[in-house]
């Protein structure tokens, strides 16, 4: 919204680029915009809040840790691992888990080779529903990226066959550690039971 800076006053800029003056702009128009940008400005404002707290709650855990570390003398190596941490009174309990995030290698495309034609060389019937998982396994998102899960999803198939064993190793050596993600999780004990509810930090959820 930096550009906006530019726009003289009585005249907004429309889609296209060109300024326009505000009382040629449709009451209905002005209205959307308005309603928009309050929306869209409150949105930033959140984000930058969520960013903070991540921050800050990846910050204290880690010193949480170490001086857990430094009263028992030990190092402890790495940022890899889950840690849970509760309330006194066990209402509360936030979560930092890490997860490896993972593409995959060539040898993916060799993988489902073989599994085709594991599947052509199969009788009909049940194997249709193998098919329908297979397809829905090498499926692409909107983003062009292999579905993670559903491919793993195969690797748990447990079926007797030379050439699926070959496809499933084809799996295994095409997966590829690219990074970790971070997650920190926020829980909140429901009444006086045992299970925990998330204190939802995503949109879509509240």
């Amino acid at each position: 919204m930096s550009n906006e800076t530019n726009i003289p006053e009585g005249y907004m800029r429309n889609a296209t680029g060109h300024l326009v003056p505000t009382d040629k702009v449709r009451e209905q128009d002005r209205l959307r915009d308005e309603v928009t940008r309050r929306l869209v400005l409150r949105a930033l404002q959140i984000s930058k809040e969520l960013a903070d707290f991540k921050k800050q709650a990846l910050a204290e855990i880690e010193d949480l840790i170490q001086i857990a570390a430094d009263r028992y003398e030990v190092t402890i190596g790495g940022k890899k691992g889950n840690v849970s941490l509760a309330s006194y009174d066990g209402r509360y309990k936030i979560v930092r888990s890490i997860a490896d995030r993972i593409t995959f290698g060539e040898e993916l495309e060799a993988a489902k080779t073989l599994i085709n034609r594991c599947i052509d060389r199969w009788s009909e019937g049940a194997n249709d529903n193998i098919r329908a998982l297979v397809d829905r396994a090498f499926r692409t998102d909107t983003k062009g990226q292999i579905k993670t899960a559903a491919v793993l999803e195969l690797l748990r198939l447990d079926i007797d066959d030379a050439e699926w064993r070959r496809a499933m190793e084809a799996i295994k050596d095409s997966i590829q550690t690219t990074g970790s993600a971070v997650y920190v999780r926020v829980y909140e004990r429901v009444g006086e039971s045992e299970q925990y509810r998330a204190i939802s930090l995503d949109l879509a959820s509240v």
